[in-house]
């Protein structure tokens, strides 16, 4: 017998997981209750502090929304105006020393002409050859070649997708894009070539919202505080060592048991079957790929610069840095850095001289947060990869040889991408049923593994939607279907309309009045 029995378990206090939970509680049905090993929720939407007091997320993350009932849930967390600030996306690609407004492939009248000439070349091939094309792209490169053509591909979407996910563009599959990548309308490029304009904002996150204080891990950690403390588990005492899915027990850290009928997993999928020890699963799971990130965080000291502006996220195709993007995380928040009247001492300068002097100083200070991918395939001098990346800000302009480095921060994660690979659906379509069959719902970013239902409202919604199906056997339309609800608005759920299961009448709805 388990120390504790509960209708439905949650492992894992990540978007997902706390989704799951928010749904559980509002259902106000299924006994539950949600572990993590971290003592804080938020998994891998969190929030660091350096020692100095710079903030950084454990990488890029924005608030935008598909769903309402996602943003009832975070508004109720976070209910005040002051909570938030909302931006304009300010976004460009670093490209031979100038700032290319994003999306890239719709903005190619920024290039020297040389390249503009090469692009529209492949532009104007590609969309002929689309005309008469009878087949689908077999991968991403192929997708990438029909609808941007040769001069795009060479020049920025291959190098730029390797340094994001590690692994070549022909080794990934297409099914994932969606509205994840722009595809160039080939009249408005050449328009805009000719007249030497640019395009406007493309994308879901043309505006974001992010919060003042606490980074993105505070809003995650204020969704878990309008849960029941009887329900939670975090820390050691919430840390999973093993799942035995045919006497549905899970042990916990602390040798405590946990007994459930349905449980919903947000852990990584491949190290959740490795906690089940279920050899064929594992074996199934080996199919699974994915890359490592590094998050690396510089605090600064001094007025930011008039060159970075407002800018907020930043792309880097080129072989002049190690990183893929840069956020300039300062912009997000007043508070993601120190208050500029706290005084702290200079580290060092940016191209690694003494600083002039060691005593305590006050700022202003601005702050800047890098991702670099790694894996088998894109390997990573770990040891030397913080003063590779100030090199590589150096490089592409974005600080001075003499700007003094006031904090530095760095987290690696093993699962950083799940990439979608060639293999990937075919390894889903077998793994996840074969969990569900024996009562797991494994979702979220690695949980599933699908990558184009990995931002932070998909996540949520993702522990949500395996509620309602282990309710009510409702559709999950996330899981199975992202572009439908990638493109519409998904308002079918708010968090202030009753839930009624499956045998609890329903309230009277007055009838329609006749005329």
């Amino acid at each position: 017998m388990a120390d504790i029995k509960v209708d439905v378990l949650v492992i894992g206090a990540g978007p997902t997981g706390l989704g799951a939970a928010k749904r559980l509680n509002h259902i106000n049905g299924p006994s539950w209750l949600i572990l993590d090993a971290n003592e804080k929720a938020g998994g891998l939407a969190s929030t660091d502090v350096t020692p100095e007091g710079f903030l950084y997320d454990v990488g890029g993350h924005v608030i935008f929304s598909h769903y309402k009932y996602f943003d009832d849930c975070i508004d109720e967390a976070l209910p005040k105006p002051d909570d938030w600030y909302t931006h304009q996306r300010i976004s460009y690609v670093r490209y031979k020393g100038q700032w290319v407004p994003y999306p890239f492939q719709n903005n190619i009248s920024m290039l020297p002409k040389e390249d503009q000439v090469k692009c529209i070349d492949g532009l104007i091939d590609a969309a002929m050859a689309a005309r008469v094309a009878t087949d689908k792209p077999k991968n991403f490169d192929e997708w990438i070649l029909r609808t941007c053509g040769e001069g795009v591909a060479d020049v920025f979407m291959r190098p730029y997708n390797y340094k994001v996910w590690a692994v070549p563009t022909t080794k990934m599959q297409c099914q994932w894009l969606g509205e994840r990548v722009a595809a160039p309308d080939v009249k408005l490029v050449t328009r805009n070539v000719i007249l030497n304009k640019t395009a406007g904002n493309w994308g879901p996150n043309a505006t974001f919202r992010f919060p003042a204080r606490d980074g993105t891990g505070g809003i995650w950690i204020a969704v878990s505080d309008t849960l029941p403390e009887k329900n939670k588990r975090y820390g050691e005492k919430g840390e999973v060592t093993k799942v035995d899915a045919e006497k549905k027990i899970v042990t916990l850290k602390d040798g405590a048991t946990v007994g459930y009928d349905k449980l919903i997993n947000t852990m990584a999928v491949d190290h959740l079957v490795e906690k089940m020890g279920n050899q064929e699963l594992i074996t199934l799971s080996k199919g699974l790929y994915y890359s490592s990130t590094h998050v690396i965080g510089v605090g600064i000291r001094g007025e930011r610069p008039e060159r970075i502006g407002d800018k907020c996220w930043l792309y880097f195709p080129e072989d002049n840095c190690p990183f893929y993007r840069a956020t300039i995380f300062s912009n997000y928040s007043p508070y993601n850095q120190p208050q500029a009247d706290v005084k702290l001492p200079t580290l060092y300068k940016a191209d690694g001289s003494k600083a002039d002097s060691s005593e305590a100083k006050p700022g202003p200070y601005w702050s800047i947060m890098l991702e670099v991918s790694q894996s088998g395939m894109k390997p990573v001098d770990e040891e030397n990869i913080l003063k590779d990346c100030i090199q590589g800000l150096i490089n592409t302009e974005m600080i001075k040889p003499e700007d003094e480095i006031i904090s530095t921060y760095h987290r690696k994660f093993d699962h950083g991408y799940p990439t979608p690979s060639l293999e990937r659906e075919g390894v889903l379509k077998e793994l996840l049923p074969k969990l569900q069959a024996q009562g797991i719902w494994s979702r979220g970013r690695f949980g599933s593994w699908r990558y184009e239902v990995g931002n932070q409202d998909h996540s949520f919604m993702l522990g949500v939607e395996a509620v309602d199906n282990i309710v009510t056997g409702a559709v999950e339309l996330t899981l199975n279907y992202p572009d439908f609800v990638n493109t519409r608005a998904n308002t079918e759920r708010r968090l202030d309309q009753p839930f009624y299961s499956a045998g609890t009448p329903p309230r009277e709805l007055p009838s329609r009045q006749r005329a």
